[in-house]
């Protein structure tokens, strides 16, 4: 585990280098180097105590040894031209091993400021070579920071995801292993880290005699075609237990010197992007393409060994695309080692990528056995899928390894679960002849028991996709001649008719578009993927909507609504959907998509029995959308100002901190339009210090929006509620804690008031953002009943609130008779 300590002082020269060296990829690179740097003159010094000689810094080298670099008396320069020196003379230094003269090859100081490099050396001099697992956390922790940057992204796969795929292989003591892409050796290490574990008996000695644990670090190899990627590797290698690691700087893609190799496993997350004109491969790739993740798939399919197998992350276009580079890839993966397919939530290379991504696993020695590939849906992976990628309960890794484990050893005693894995022939992923990968696709529609005929959508409605006249902005008009140009914008939220448009295309831009009429059905079938409108105006429509249009009256308009936004067709819609961040409608498939149809007389029963319950939640949620508690203000109360009665704390900004205190923070995106502040929803944040007592919150204290470029949200507020959780507040707000005998209640609803609103916004306003301080709020003026007047008016308003909640509990209600109603038409009803 990464001490604290020692995070802190990787951190450390990271704040000293910033100014500098601005690129998060050079500071590593800087920190690496003189890491090692140190490292050398450590074991020099470990070596001579023990009785022997120096290697690294003797002869005329000797010169450049730590303790010399760092002798207090050496001058700011003196140091930077020692320093400088000394990485150019590395490489030539013979008693520098090959592992460490690749290290230091083309190293160099980017930077001439004396001042820096003394405070960067000082801190570098804090760490010790001591062949502990400690140093390999470390070094690992400082590449993280590759990760966190959005443009180097790429060279960082998520560690559980990468543990994850070693555990599916399990990769053996004996065996080949191979990355031919492998950044800073983040598989190949935790593939040696699987071994070793494997191979460790329960007091802790391990099984492995001397020669097969230098055997299998042997077995352990990788390219990458970055020198820089090569050299933190290869000292990732070295911090984790390899004294001599194999990673070699190859361009695995455009050479054939390694062609003939091969290996018992490959993991791999290789590049996504390829250079404009695409990747210019010698001839011996059995796919033609030009797009990296193909080729680099087809490499590893084609370096396993006889026996081989490979776990790859790729793109989701590997997964579906249509073209001939990609199809012809799946068909040689699918007839050739691919047994299972492993989908991943958009968001695990958050925050740099929301990229969603697949991972192909190849067995060659079991594909003979099979005739079906296993597909297995991860819908949680331990962690949320927002920018900050937070841990999570209830991840599916586990789960998913159990299911994939269990099918690659035992295939023929395989119990699929039918939600998170399914096997699928291999037959039947060729009948369309492109091969498609997606899961969702082959997942066998569920049994119904409706007594009414199952139609396919193609037999009761013409389908066809939108038309987009491009560049767009040729044929867009402010003319109110113009013709309606349809968007997902124009839908209103839960909206059941678009009713009219905020743009205009030319009569020419029309002739390249698809024309809709009122009474048309449209889906989105990108954004807002599958919800179905009825349209209440006529115009044209893009590419990214659906048209639907009834082919005879045997179907009622809103009945078809009703199963269309069903969630049995929504199913089906997922299974035909193309795409990867966002979900694309495959027109072929939606064509077959299958509905109920009853007679046009229990059409209109069903339309009829549901528009009744619809017009009860209506109803409820004008109630619950327009109730705000209030009540008269007598003029005989007195009146005081706010400081009279409370007192004030800005809330603090924290920073985020990995091995920090956890700790729940109320900010301004969490204030909304609630009365009590919403507790329950806060996210937990890892901070780096202790948070005092006094910016807790209690209850009865009320939160106050103080800052924010958006006015509207300046002066709103909210009530705490009872917690018994450590909850503190955002620097954007300001705390308010009574001192006077108040019911907080009564003041809460106060500040709700339209008069009290808009005092606070007045108070808050600026130039170009609003501000509120606590000047302002202790000169606001208040009225001040008397406490038992205070808690007669809250009783009254919490009667009130009591009698509205009811209206989502009946919203509640009539939803479930709605569901019901739609069950009864799939012959679902309990």
């Amino acid at each position: 585990m990464l001490d604290a300590e020692t995070k802190r002082r990787i951190d450390s020269c990271r704040d000293i280098l910033v100014g500098k060296v601005p690129d998060p990829k050079s500071q590593v690179e800087q920190i690496t180097i003189a890491l090692i740097y140190k490292f050398m003159d450590d074991m020099d010094a470990e070596a001579e105590e023990l009785g022997g000689a120096r290697s690294f810094f003797a002869g005329e080298h000797a010169r450049f040894g730590w303790a010399k670099l760092m002798a207090p008396s050496l001058g700011g320069y003196e140091t930077l031209a020692l320093y400088s020196e000394a990485l150019q003379q590395m490489n030539q230094n013979p008693g520098v091993p090959p592992l460490f003269r690749d290290i230091f090859k083309n190293a160099y100081l980017p930077y001439r400021d004396p001042e820096t490099l003394k405070s960067f050396l000082k801190e570098i001099n804090y760490f010790s070579y001591d062949h502990s697992e400690r140093l390999g956390d470390a070094f690992e922790y400082l590449l993280s920071v590759l990760g966190s940057q959005g443009d180097a992204g790429q060279f960082r796969t998520p560690r559980h995801i990468i543990d994850f795929m070693v555990e599916v292989l399990d990769p053996q003591k004996n065996e080949t292993i191979l990355d031919p892409a492998c950044g800073t050796a983040g598989f190949l290490i935790s593939a040696w880290k699987h071994i070793l574990k494997a191979n460790t008996r329960a007091n802790g000695s391990s099984k492995l005699t001397p020669d097969e644990r230098a055997r299998l670090a042997a077995n352990i190899h990788g390219y990458d075609i970055s020198p820089d990627m090569v050299r933190l590797s290869l000292v990732n290698l070295y911090l984790h237990g390899f004294t001599n690691p194999r990673v070699e700087e190859y361009d695995t893609l455009t050479s054939d010197e390694k062609w003939g190799e091969v290996a018992d496993v490959i993991l791999a997350n290789p590049p996504f992007m390829s250079p404009k004109g695409g990747i210019k491969p010698h001839k011996r790739f059995s796919v033609q393409a030009t797009r990296s993740e193909v080729l680099f798939v087809d490499y590893m399919a084609e370096h396993l060994t006889a026996t081989g197998r490979a776990a790859i992350v790729v793109p989701e276009g590997v997964i579906f695309q249509s073209g001939t580079a990609y199809k012809a890839l799946r068909k040689m993966l699918v007839e050739s080692s691919l047994v299972a397919v492993v989908s991943l939530p958009a968001g695990v290379f958050n925050p740099y990528s929301g990229v969603k991504t697949s991972i192909l696993i190849l067995d060659k020695r079991l594909h003979k056995q099979l005739d079906s590939v296993l597909f297995v849906k991860i819908a949680n992976d331990g962690f949320n899928l927002g920018a900050q990628r937070r841990a999570v309960v209830n991840s599916d890794l586990p789960e998913a390894t159990r299911l994939l484990r269990a099918w690659m050893t035992a295939p023929q005693r395989f119990e699929g679960d039918g939600s998170m894995a399914q096997a699928v022939g291999r037959e039947k992923i060729g009948e369309s002849g492109d091969f498609n990968l997606s899961g969702e696709r082959y997942i066998a529609v569920e049994a119904t028991d409706s007594v009414f005929p199952l139609v396919t959508l193609d037999d009761v409605c013409w389908i066809e996709r939108g038309g987009s006249p491009r560049p767009i902005q040729d044929y867009m008009t402010d003319d109110p001649a113009g013709v309606n140009w349809i968007k997902i914008g124009d839908a209103p939220i839960d909206a059941k008719y678009i009713t009219s448009t905020k743009e205009r295309i030319t009569q020419a831009g029309a002739k390249k578009s698809r024309y809709v009429q009122p009474g048309d059905f449209i889906l989105s079938n990108s954004m807002s993927f599958g919800r179905p409108y009825i349209l209440a105006v006529e115009g044209c429509i893009h590419d990214g909507w659906l048209l639907l249009r009834a082919r005879n009256d045997n179907l009622l308009k809103d009945y078809l609504y009703l199963v269309l936004g069903s969630a049995k067709v929504y199913e089906q819609f997922v299974r035909s959907a193309t795409g990867g961040v966002v979900n694309n409608l495959n027109i072929g498939l939606v064509k077959r998509v299958k509905v109920p149809l009853p007679p046009l007389e229990v059409q209109q029963q069903l339309v009829a029995e549901i528009e009744g319950y619809q017009k009860v939640i209506d109803g409820a949620r004008l109630v619950l959308d327009n109730y705000q508690p209030g009540f008269p203000i007598d003029p005989a109360w007195p009146v005081t100002e706010l400081s009279a009665l409370a007192e004030f704390k800005n809330g603090l900004n924290y920073e985020a901190d990995g091995a920090g205190p956890r700790i729940k923070i109320f900010g301004v995106s969490h204030f909304q339009d609630h009365l009590l502040a919403p507790l329950a929803e806060l996210p937990e944040t890892q901070v780096s210090d202790m948070v005092d007592e006094s910016y807790l919150l209690k209850q009865g204290d009320i939160l106050f929006v103080r800052s924010n470029g958006n006015p509207a949200l300046v002066g709103r507020s909210v009530l705490v509620p009872a917690t018994d959780e450590s909850i503190t507040f955002s620097g954007f707000t300001i705390r308010c804690r009574f001192t006077a005998e108040v019911d907080p209640y009564f003041y809460a609803c106060l500040f709700k008031s339209a008069l009290h609103r808009g005092l606070l916004k007045d108070a808050g306003r600026g130039a170009s953002i609003r501000n509120l301080s606590q000047g302002m709020l202790k000169e606001i003026k208040v009225p001040h009943p008397n406490i038992d007047t205070q808690r007669a008016i809250v009783a009254e308003i919490k009667a009130e609130q009591a009698l509205v909640n009811t209206n989502g509990e009946l919203i509640r209600r009539m939803e479930a008779k709605i569901k019901a109603v739609i069950d009864r038409v799939w012959g679902n009803a309990q």
